[in-house]
């Protein structure tokens, strides 16, 4: 009995590598939530409600910063710790699995084979994983430190704050921004900063970096000592996408945010010019999985929210701490759209032609993304009395683990809660595993079929 309950488990949870990705997180979350509901998790000594619980748990293991209950308030010394490990642990967890997923799947090998090989024959794969592993970590501490320094200092000699507030705070945004969680210690996230640009600006450094994916940061801290060694020139395509596309799109978002919002006297409008410029450049940031805002979100137009909304289900680069489809998805439809237009049988993008499954990889996604955001909002619109455009944007920021709020999340009722719940993990997740068991189920056909072309258009 005992060994047929261990080969059902060995079936569901570790035969394959997404899988198993999925219920490492679906563990950690649940145990965040126990931990939430204690009574030394809430600052009055109460037990937390089951569903607030997981909705907060869920909101910082998948790095969202969508909150039902103010963090620096309601949760106490001992909460805000957990808190703060969770977006760790789902940081960190998220750039480690990703890259070994896309280690695996460069590969064609599941992990338990990759190991057991490397066990046996000391190849390089169990040296690939340490790698991985080394490399987030490295990355993490070192940015993560360095923001740490910075807004302790900012905090302790800018705001006259006690000592040990501004090494809680700096240490507190620094996780919370690389790890694109989005969770504030004040009610109002960095407003209260939007004229400071030596708060603002590294958080939104600390964001970029955590955004592009470590497979990018890796590739450019390692890029001389690889052109030093192997005298190869240049970076690899995912970087070049990962950087063009982010900057493209950066640009893009500070640019309409500015022009959108320079007279709304409920965002940029009260500002002089050079800070507009910062909080619209800030803004673009935070949309790409940041989930910080210097602006009421709830007093944007209604072009910007579309625009935001946009860019939050975007994201940020593959095998980081960002959501949405990734930038890499994008850059590879908008590659296949020019070379359809063309009249091109290839689609070619910085001197390289796709593959056609990266095509289709990217085209499940990119669809998938959007029926699931569709199918969300149509279910939160059931619950939730709310204009249409304030709960697709909180549904967008669900799904693309963002954290920007309307005004929405806090009034949720319980099913909208466990609604946005789902959306969190599938947006955490589903990317993730969807591309890799895509990957790794590819095999090739020993046959072709007659061709056909359907009208289309």
């Amino acid at each position: 009995m005992a060994g047929r309950v261990a080969r059902v488990w060995r079936t569901l949870f570790t035969s394959h590598p997404a899988r198993t990705t999925v219920m490492a997180f679906a563990t950690v979350i649940l145990g965040g939530t126990v931990l939430l509901t204690l009574p030394a998790a809430s600052a009055g000594g109460d037990t937390t409600g089951a569903v607030t619980a997981l909705f907060t748990a869920t909101s910082a293991v998948c790095v969202t910063g969508l909150v039902v209950v103010d963090t620096g308030t309601y949760w106490s010394g001992f909460g805000q710790g957990v808190i703060l490990t969770l977006i760790q642990v789902g940081g960190f967890g998220i750039m480690t699995m990703a890259s070994l997923l896309a280690l695996l799947v460069s590969g064609k090998l599941r992990l338990r084979m990759q190991l057991t090989a490397a066990a046996e024959t000391k190849s390089l794969g169990l040296g690939d994983v340490r790698r991985v592993l080394l490399g987030v970590a490295g990355t993490t501490a070192t940015v993560e430190l360095a923001v740490w320094t910075w807004l302790a200092l900012r905090f302790r000699f800018g705001y006259a704050m006690p000592l040990g507030d501004a090494v809680y705070h700096g240490f507190f945004y620094s996780v919370s921004g690389f790890n694109n969680a989005g969770f504030a210690l004040q009610s109002d996230s960095l407003t209260r900063y939007a004229t400071d640009p030596l708060v603002t600006l590294p958080i939104a450094v600390a964001v970029i970096l955590g955004g592009l994916g470590f497979p990018v940061l890796l590739e450019l801290l390692r890029h001389r000592d690889r052109r030093r060694t192997t005298g190869r020139r240049g970076w690899s395509l995912h970087t070049k996408l990962t950087l063009i596309t982010a900057a493209g799109l950066l640009l893009t978002g500070t640019v309409l945010t500015c022009l959108l919002e320079w007279g709304n006297p409920g965002t940029l409008g009260r500002f002089t010019w050079e800070d507009k410029l910062l909080n619209g450049f800030v803004h673009s940031v935070m949309t790409r999985s940041g989930g910080f805002n210097t602006i009421d979100i709830g007093s944007l137009e209604n072009a910007t929210l579309l625009m935001t909304c946009a860019l939050m289900f975007i994201g940020g680069g593959s095998a980081g701490t960002a959501g949405g489809i990734k930038v890499t998805t994008f850059a590879v439809l908008a590659a296949a759209m020019v070379a359809e237009v063309r009249g091109e049988p290839n689609s070619t993008i910085l001197g390289r032609r796709l593959a056609p499954h990266a095509l289709r990889q990217a085209l499940t996604v990119a669809l998938l993304g959007i029926g699931f955001v569709i199918a969300a909002s149509l279910t939160l619109m059931t619950v939730v009395k709310a204009p249409f455009e304030v709960v697709l944007f909180e549904a967008v920021s669900a799904f693309g683990v963002n954290g920007l709020s309307a005004g929405v999340s806090d009034d949720l009722p319980v099913p909208g809660q466990l609604i946005a719940v789902v959306l969190m993990f599938v947006g955490r997740l589903g990317p993730v595993t969807l591309v890799s068991a895509l990957a790794l189920r590819e095999r090739a056909r020993r046959y072709e079929l007659p061709e056909e072309r359907p009208v289309i258009g």
